[in-house]
């Protein structure tokens, strides 16, 4: 099996250099994504001048149907994504959910958007502001489509969530995606486009794809242009420096390394709920997809009191965790996504034991019904720092994969000064009853985090998770985090679309209602 990309309206093999793609649980190969096989800057024309000629000439409330078009494919293939995610990605059929599902999900809310603004092809921010004596002159502000086309380069661990949540952003504000997903794991963001393609609902040029090495996409995009990307900080530092891609004026939003926290309270003491609350998000962290989530937990915050109950209620229920073929019922942990993946987290974690001990785990361990040798085994692994203030690694060290660090703290601003020595996250979670507290730690945190979900008895069978995304929320963090946002509602039109501040008559804004709606964005 060889995945072509789909550029130019057509699908095209490569011819340039290949590289396979793997079960991770055996290590067997699966298929080859090969390089090349089209001009980038002839299949970047082609989708802005086809691609968002026509999607910009649609309604909102059309394009919200072409997204519900194509949830409703998805939909309808959802079985077999399972299995493309369980072979190529390692996942159980829990992780395989959380990635599907949550790609069809966040089409549907784009595609409710789209439907609420209705008809019209621009959007007016409310109010005005009069800019002379006399009530003849105003100033509005105005979101219209920019004429370009929006590459997003996705990472390995989310091949279906991350593909849609861009696509669905760029596509209800009139902009045609180039998407690019990682090789490692393409196979599934292969799967899912051609099913869409073949059903012929979306205008020529409004989604392509790209299978193969990046090298060069980023360098033929304009001024009109946008580039997202999700990955580690230092490709996403040479893509953002590229000298083309600066000249451009492109817009461009990263999200990269993030070494997330998760903070118990000073009051969660253990037999309270939100102790064995924060437990339970503390082994799903160390569990669900291996571990391989950019919101990930990868710090635990804990009071000094407390920390050694803490770390023996984790590490008891980790031991009751089945590592192996997550196509066992029993097994509640498969691989990470490849034998590369495995062995950067086996490295991560002998830099992390330079400031901490370990826990639990630290190995490849034993895999059920699989060799964990030949497969990208690890067992979670829950490490402890002893001197969290002076400790620099753990900090600074995201390992991705079921890897966490447990360190004390002595009171709330300590907490909160640990936590901003992550320089700058996508996540942090807080779990307390104590309204006093988290007030007072939210306004520390917030600086230094992209999303703060605090957790206490009222919301605790409410809430989504640590980790989880949600397409009403901003996505994205400050600093190491990568600096960008995407996601949050109608947030993230904001990327695709330009704000002008329109300035004249009444009149004027009167005609300019007929084809905009008005909304806060």
């Amino acid at each position: 099996m060889k995945l072509e990309s789909y550029v130019g309206g057509q699908w095209r093999a490569g011819d340039g250099h290949a590289r396979a793609f793997i079960n991770p649980t055996t290590g067997e190969a699966l298929g080859e994504v090969v390089d090349g096989g089209f001009d980038i800057a002839e299949a970047l024309n082609f989708a802005r001048e086809k691609g968002t000629t026509a999607l910009s000439s649609m309604s909102f409330a059309e394009r919200g149907n072409l997204l519900r078009g194509i949830a409703d494919v998805l939909t309808a293939n959802r079985e077999k994504y399972g299995e493309i995610a369980r072979l190529n990605s390692g996942n159980t059929a829990g992780d395989a959910a959380i990635d599907i599902d949550g790609g069809i999900a966040t089409l549907k809310v784009y595609a409710r958007y789209g439907k609420t603004l209705g008809d019209a092809h621009a959007l007016m921010e409310p109010g005005q502001d009069q800019l002379a004596k006399e009530p003849v002159f105003f100033a509005r502000h105005v979101w219209t489509t920019r004429p370009g086309v929006a590459l997003q380069i996705n990472a390995f661990n989310f091949p279906s969530w991350g593909l849609w949540e861009k696509v669905s952003t760029a596509l209800l504000s009139g902009v045609a995606s180039v998407a690019k997903p990682a090789s490692a794991t393409a196979w599934l963001s292969h799967e899912m486009v051609r099913d869409v393609i073949a059903a012929d609902i979306l205008p020529a040029g409004a989604l392509s794809l790209v299978c193969g090495s990046g090298a060069g996409l980023a360098d033929h995009l304009g001024a009109m242009d946008s580039l997202a990307f999700t990955g580690s900080a230092d490709t996403g530092l040479k893509l953002r420096s590229g000298e083309r891609l600066l000249e451009s004026g492109a817009r461009v939003t990263i999200e990269a390394d993030s070494v997330n926290a998760t903070i118990l309270g000073p009051d969660a003491a253990p037999g309270t709920a939100v102790f064995d609350l924060a437990v339970r998000e503390a082994v799903k962290a160390l569990t669900v997809k291996a571990g391989q989530l950019c919101t990930n937990i990868r710090r635990i915050l804990v009071p000094a009191q407390h920390r050694a109950a803490f770390e023996e209620a984790v590490a008891a229920k980790l031991d009751q965790i089945v590592v192996g073929d997550p196509a066992l019922e029993t097994v509640r942990m498969g691989p990470l996504v490849d034998l590369k993946q495995r062995d950067a987290a086996l490295r991560g974690i002998e830099a992390l034991k330079s400031e901490a001990s370990v826990i639990r785990g630290g190995d490849i361990g034993q895999a059920e019904g699989a060799d964990a040798q030949k497969g990208a085994f690890l067992l979670p692994t829950l490490l402890r720092c002893d001197d969290p203030g002076g400790a620099r690694i753990v900090h600074e060290t995201e390992v991705f994969g079921p890897c966490a660090t447990v360190m004390a703290y002595e009171h709330a601003d300590d907490a909160v000064r640990l936590a901003a020595k992550g320089g700058g996250s996508l996540a942090v979670s807080l779990f307390s009853d104590d309204v006093a507290v988290q007030a007072q730690m939210v306004a520390g945190l917030a600086p230094w985090h992209g999303r703060l979900l605090v957790i206490d008895e009222m919301v605790w069978k409410n809430h989504t998770g640590h980790s989880i995304v949600m397409p009403q929320c901003v996505h994205g963090g400050p600093g190491r985090a990568g600096g960008g946002e995407e996601l949050g509602g109608l947030r993230g039109l904001r990327f695709h679309m330009q704000r002008s501040a329109i300035q004249g008559s009444p009149g004027l804004f009167e005609a300019l209602q007929s084809d905009a709606v008005e909304a806060n964005l």
